[in-house]
C-alpha cells in the first residue's frame, strides 16, 4: 500500500469515527467550534483571539461572535494581557471546564464501551499506538 493509499484509508476512518462520536453528543450540547476553543484554552492555557485563530487556522474575525457567546455564557473570561494592554487574554472558567469535561466524558464513555465490546486487548493497544501517531501528525506545521 502506498503512502497515499494509507492516507486515504486513515482519512476515511477518522472521518467515520468523528461522525459517530459527534452523534453521541447530547442534543443541547455546545457547538463543535465552541468545544474546540474551550479545549484549546483548557490544554494550552490563556490565549488571545489571534492565538486561537492561528491554532485553528481560521481568521480572527471569524471567532468574534463565538467568543462573545462563550463569554456571555460564562464559559470563558477576558482579562488584559499584562505584556500588551491593547490585547485581551481569554481563559476557560470553571463552568467552561465543567461543560468541556462533561462533553468529553460522554464521548469517551461511548468509545470505551465500543472498544471493549468490539476489539481484543491487542487491537486496543494498536489503536492507542495509532492515536499517538495521529496526534503527532496533527501537530505537523
Amino acid at each position: 500500500m502506498t503512502s497515499f493509499e494509507a492516507a486515504s484509508v486513515v482519512c476515511r476512518a477518522v472521518g467515520a469515527l468523528g461522525r459517530r462520536l459527534r452523534a453521541q453528543r447530547p442534543p443541547n450540547s455546545l457547538s463543535a467550534t465552541k468545544l474546540v476553543l474551550l479545549g484549546q484554552l483548557y490544554r494550552r492555557g490563556s490565549a488571545t483571539q489571534a492565538d486561537l485563530a492561528e491554532r485553528e487556522r481560521i481568521q480572527p474575525q471569524s471567532l468574534t461572535r463565538v467568543l462573545a457567546e462563550l463569554v456571555g455564557e460564562g464559559l470563558i473570561s477576558r482579562r488584559p494581557d499584562p505584556q500588551d494592554g491593547r490585547k485581551q487574554l481569554l481563559d476557560i472558567t470553571p463552568r467552561g471546564r465543567a461543560e468541556l469535561t462533561g462533553d468529553v466524558q460522554t464521548r469517551d464513555a461511548w468509545l470505551a464501551k465500543a472498544m471493549e465490546a468490539e476489539l481484543s486487548e491487542p487491537e486496543r493497544e494498536i489503536l492507542r499506538a495509532a492515536a499517538k501517531l495521529m496526534e503527532r501528525l496533527a501537530d505537523v506545521g
